[in-house]
């Protein structure tokens, strides 16, 4: 089940992790570092789009930053299956 505040805690650590300020995280996402502040302490949540620009920036899976999983590297993507539909 989703939990911002272990949305926050896992956005925190690693925005920390790359060595990045908060004003750095809202620059990227289009907002002042009051709104990357409530994202981390965990009373606050995002829009899909936004959450996407952090695990594409990051380079982390959703599932972890939504707490659905405990590893945070993204799935590497198989090559598609040319002979399925």
């Amino acid at each position: 089940m989703f939990s911002t505040e272990i949305f926050g805690q896992r956005l925190r650590a690693v925005r920390k992790a790359h060595d990045e300020k908060q004003e750095d995280l809202g620059l990227l996402l289009g907002v002042g570092k009051s709104q990357v502040s409530e994202l981390e302490c965990g009373t606050a949540s995002t829009t899909l789009e936004k959450l996407s620009f952090i695990c594409e920036h990051y380079n982390i899976s959703a599932d972890y930053l939504l707490g659905l999983t405990d590893e945070p590297k993204p799935y590497k993507r198989k090559k598609p299956n040319k002979n399925l539909p």
